[in-house]
């Protein structure tokens, strides 16, 4: 059943990207499946796209493969766009995703590594989060389902926050919160609940 705040197609979706998170190959099959029969098969190739920033090459490459199956389509044409194009573009969708928080992320991420901040902003939001085929409401919250799932609460807090700033309602993002913690057990599910009523709280304020 399609929870409120998310239509069968976005939910869809919102499911493929969690069921990523838990690398169990079955989960993965019937998200495909099921994203496959509800969502818009562009939409779908950029949420399996994107996930590599997530859970690397191969698990993404396996669902891809998993996805080709199911759905009978071939590969798409790739995408011809300069990479000159992705630094300008990275910062501007960062920039969005993270709003005020922007200057302090940079400098954060760069004081860990100059070469992370670089591929974060040109490699992770230019090339990647920022492609057309795919809003970015929608892709924020693919991105905290597979986060919730995989438990990673320091990045979940920031794309929480992230899916808001990109235009998703907090009755989106309840209910994206909800798809994810379908695929983790009770403990989790509750951390990852206090920890979204804990930023939507402070939005609020």
């Amino acid at each position: 059943m399609t929870r409120p705040g998310l239509d069968g197609a976005r939910e869809a979706l919102v499911a493929l990207s969690a069921a990523l998170a838990t690398r169990d190959r079955g989960a993965v099959a019937a998200a495909v499946r099921r994203a496959a029969g509800e969502a818009d098969p562009l939409a779908v190739e950029e949420v399996l796209l994107q996930a590599h920033l997530f859970v690397g090459f191969p698990d993404a490459l396996n669902a891809l493969a998993l996805w080709r199956e199911a759905s009978g389509r071939p590969a798409p044409v790739p995408l011809d766009e300069p990479c000159e194009a992705w630094e300008d573009r990275g910062e501007r969708v960062c920039a969005r995703v993270y709003g005020a928080n922007y200057p302090k992320l940079r400098a954060n991420v760069a004081a860990v590594h100059p070469e992370m901040d670089r591929w974060m902003v040109e490699g992770g939001y230019g090339r990647v989060l920022g492609r057309p085929g795919l809003d970015l409401a929608t892709r924020e919250l693919c991105v905290l389902a597979l986060l919730a799932a995989w438990d990673a609460p320091r990045q979940l807090h920031s794309h929480l926050r992230g899916a808001l700033n990109a235009g998703a309602a907090p009755e989106e993002v309840d209910a994206a919160v909800e798809v994810a913690c379908g695929f983790v057990d009770e403990e989790a599910g509750t951390r990852v609940r206090e920890l979204w009523s804990e930023v939507r709280e402070r939005v609020a304020r």
